[in-house]
């Protein structure tokens, strides 16, 4: 079944009204059998519908001010197409949810459902280690065909669309505002490449600001559209709790990577593990867990082993785990300006990769004579 074409501007108009969700549309279409005749009944008849006496004056002040053909011509000007549960575009996984967008406002291309998709979630402050391990889970995803969903937020989620879109894979962003209004605006760029290649999705019409009660209902989106949802790095009080809660309830896997018991940002996640969460050491155990082969392994380059003994010494050390130049010198002996320009050399052949504030890791494509 598709939305008549003439209703969908009352779908867009309806969902101007903040009261009037995935319940009360329900029972607006069974009443009056169309949103058109549901925008068009009277205050009294939307009130013998079951409609309380607030919501009635919701819908009509909405009407004082919203004309639906106006609201239809504004979206396709912003190159936003509107799918309603009706359509046959509409995400088959949102369908299974308790509670299912009404209406979906998407940028960019939302493939067919039998794309498989993992949601990476976590800490908007995340640290080196976490960056790290995002990048190469994302990474990896992409390279498998698998396409990674995220929030668009500041750290993990931003890592993540990143991570993917330069691995050549697709990526989609659920965000907490208007699609036209782009949250974080540092992640502008960001936004309009993931439309390069993925999808940005909002169940908020055109103009919604980035409200704080939007990214907690997000949060169920973020994991319906995914089979897995892979927390790393996350405090007992972030957001990412309401995302597994939500996968939990909505019988997805829950995934998390182990961090430092010292680590406030890995709280939640080694608390999970504690109570079953599936421990996540590389993108094979994510990818078992969504029934996808393995991705590619990488060989090593040619060309990028040591070539001096003070990049011997450093590669010795090196490991995934980021660690500061000033402990990596008192580790190796060598002096902190020729470690510095050492790892600037290894930088640039691809040995080693530095992840922030001066910690390096050894690169994936390292190896040692």
């Amino acid at each position: 079944m598709t939305t008549i074409e003439h209703d969908l501007p009352y779908w867009i108009a309806f969902s101007r009204v903040p009261t009037v969700g995935r319940v009360r549309i329900g029972l607006l279409e069974e009443r009056f059998g169309s949103l058109r005749a549901a925008w068009e009944a009277s205050g009294s008849e939307l009130g013998s519908s079951g409609l309380t006496p607030a919501v009635v004056s919701a819908i009509e002040q909405v009407r004082r001010v919203v004309e639906p053909e106006s609201e239809l011509e504004q979206v396709r000007k912003a190159d936003v197409t509107v799918l309603t549960w009706h359509d046959s575009d509409y995400p088959r996984l949102f369908r299974n949810i308790d509670d299912p967008p009404p209406i979906l406002y998407v940028r960019g291309t939302l493939q067919p459902d039998n794309e498989v998709r993992a949601t990476i979630v976590g800490t908007r402050s995340p640290t080196p280690y976490g960056k790290e391990v995002t990048r190469q889970l994302a990474s990896g995803l992409a390279e498998s065909g698998v396409a990674v969903v995220s929030g668009l937020a500041r750290g993990i989620d931003g890592v993540a669309h990143d991570a993917a879109l330069k691995a050549g894979g697709r990526t989609v962003a659920i965000i907490g505002s208007g699609l036209d209004v782009v949250y974080p605006p540092e992640h502008r760029s960001l936004f309009e490449r993931i439309l390069g290649n993925g999808a940005v999705l909002s169940e908020y019409p055109l103009g919604s600001k980035p409200d704080a009660q939007h990214f907690p209902r997000r949060n169920r989106l973020l994991s319906g559209l995914s089979a897995a949802t892979v927390v790393i790095e996350a405090g007992l009080k972030s957001g990412a709790r309401l995302t597994v809660r939500s996968a939990l309830e909505q019988n997805r896997e829950v995934l998390c990577v182990p961090g430092s018991i010292y680590s406030p940002e890995s709280e939640l996640t080694n608390a999970l593990i504690q109570e079953g969460a599936k421990l996540v050491m590389g993108v094979e155990d994510v990818l078992e867990e969504l029934h996808v082969s393995g991705a590619p392994r990488q060989e090593p380059l040619p060309g990028i082993a040591a070539d001096t003994e003070e990049e011997a010494r450093l590669l010795d050390v090196l490991t995934h785990e980021p660690q500061h130049i000033d402990d990596l010198s008192r580790s190796t002996g060598i002096p902190i300006t020729q470690a510095s320009s050492t790892l600037a050399v290894m930088e640039i052949k691809g040995s080693a990769l530095q992840v922030g504030r001066m910690n390096y890791i050894r690169a994936r494509t390292a190896s040692v004579s």
